[in-house]
């Protein structure tokens, strides 16, 4: 069993006229080109130390397989607003349980309202295992109070990046990671 002891989160941006050749450009941006990643389901693991991306980095070894949870979106189109995002909620408890990191990415929208419902949909994920009665019908201000009031959720963020295609019709992409560092 291997669990990983430190996560460290990145995020990139890269244009190129090929599709592939831009998503390359984001990876080198968030520092993570010469690795081979390999995308998770969303698991934030009990005891994992979250860690700054300049501390992540020398962990990890060119050509390495290295696990990760990755929201990206690319566009061609000119004028689109594109956005990815990674949510985070860590519990009180997160030496006995886990939290739930959140990848999300859409066009039209803002970085904010991404990095938002990133972050809303990472807590209301731990707040359903956790039993903390929230209306899921309000805003995502209200339900964060009502988590955070709970004691039982001691942290949520998120890490956002956000373009807009120029006029060009470059292919543009955005990438945000959360990379496991295993022991």
């Amino acid at each position: 069993m291997v669990v990983p002891a430190k996560i460290f989160f990145t995020k990139g941006c890269g244009i190129h006229k090929d599709k592939l050749v831009s998503f390359e450009m984001a990876l080198r941006d968030a520092g993570l080109a010469p690795y081979n990643l390999v995308t998770v389901s969303s698991i934030m693991p009990p005891n994992a130390e979250i860690i700054s991306c300049e501390e992540g980095l020398p962990y990890l070894s060119p050509g390495e397989i290295v696990y990760c949870v990755m929201a990206r979106t690319e566009t061609n189109i000119p004028g689109q607003n594109i956005a990815a995002s990674v949510g985070l909620a860590v519990p009180e408890s997160h030496g006995k349980q886990h939290g739930y990191l959140s990848e999300y990415h859409s066009v039209g929208i803002s970085g904010h309202e991404c990095g938002e419902y990133a972050e809303d949909l990472a807590a209301t994920m731990l707040a359903t295992i956790m039993n903390i009665p929230f209306d899921p019908e309000t805003a995502w201000q209200e339900r964060e109070q009502v988590y955070l009031a709970s004691g039982k959720i001691i942290k949520t963020s998120h890490l956002t990046e956000s373009a807009v295609c120029d006029a060009d019709g470059k292919w543009i992409t955005v990438i945000v990671v959360a990379v496991f560092v295993l022991p």
